[in-house]
């Protein structure tokens, strides 16, 4: 038995790097697979690479993360015409201008933050609602390294609040069944990223886009049944505990 047989996994998201990689991830380990993002053209590229990976790919749908009530009849409609939603991957990206704090706009500082927060809040509440009917469920993100890093604008304060967010909602939905967690990286490349990167890492290495998903199929699936309100570190050791 793979490891997400019989699960049907939601992927906002879907059409960046990560969200790609966790949907193949979750195919290839047996889920079936909704994929939702903004362009569709890219959705539907990943689904035809999913498919002639044998993956199942049951849903494809342009939903925009930052409106709630698209969100709401999108997750109606996956439940309705799919079947119950046992995981949600968020893979929507955080917008970031970067540069040092003091000398960035409110308006660039904040677009992050606002955009991650709301996202995160959006989805989760629109399939928690389902998944609270059945008491069983995983919500998944994915953030940064904790780590300070100069220049980095406003996407440092994004992911902690995320992390924040994620922490209040495992504890406000763990007595219906279902985990939360997210998993935080210094980066994700394909190529191996930023030699600098690279050295203040103990691997010397960042996770790439298949470590991503190898990682969010574990986490989702009922091998990490007892693991909730905690993030992942991929960082290679660049960030430590």
């Amino acid at each position: 038995m793979t490891l997400l047989e019989n699960k049907h996994a939601v992927v906002y998201g879907a059409g960046g790097t990560v969200g790609q990689a966790v949907a193949r991830a979750f195919a290839r380990d047996g889920a079936r697979v909704s994929l939702a993002g903004r362009t569709r053209a890219s959705l539907d590229e990943l689904a035809r690479e999913i498919h002639d990976e044998g993956g199942d790919v049951a849903d494809i749908a342009e939903v925009d993360a930052l409106d709630a009530s698209a969100l709401d009849r999108h997750a109606d409609r996956l439940v309705e015409e799919v079947g119950a939603i046992d995981i949600c991957f968020n893979a929507v990206g955080d917008e970031t201008t970067f540069g040092r704090l003091i000398e960035l706009p409110f308006a660039d500082f904040v677009r992050p933050v606002t955009r991650l927060v709301t996202a995160h809040f959006l989805i989760a509440s629109a399939v928690a609602r389902h998944m609270i009917d059945r008491n069983s469920g995983v919500i998944l993100t994915m953030t940064g390294s904790g780590v300070p890093a100069a220049g980095m604008g406003g996407a440092m304060t994004a992911w902690a609040a995320v992390d924040a967010l994620c922490g209040q909602l495992a504890r406000e939905l763990g007595p219906f069944g279902i985990r939360v967690l997210w998993l935080r990286s210094n980066g994700v490349s394909a190529s191996g990223g930023d030699p600098a990167e690279r050295e203040r890492s103990m691997l010397h290495r960042l996770a790439s886009p298949d470590d991503v998903g190898k990682v969010a199929s574990f986490l989702a699936s009922d091998q990490a049944a007892t693991m909730t309100a905690t993030a992942a570190n991929i960082t290679s050791g660049a960030e430590v505990g």
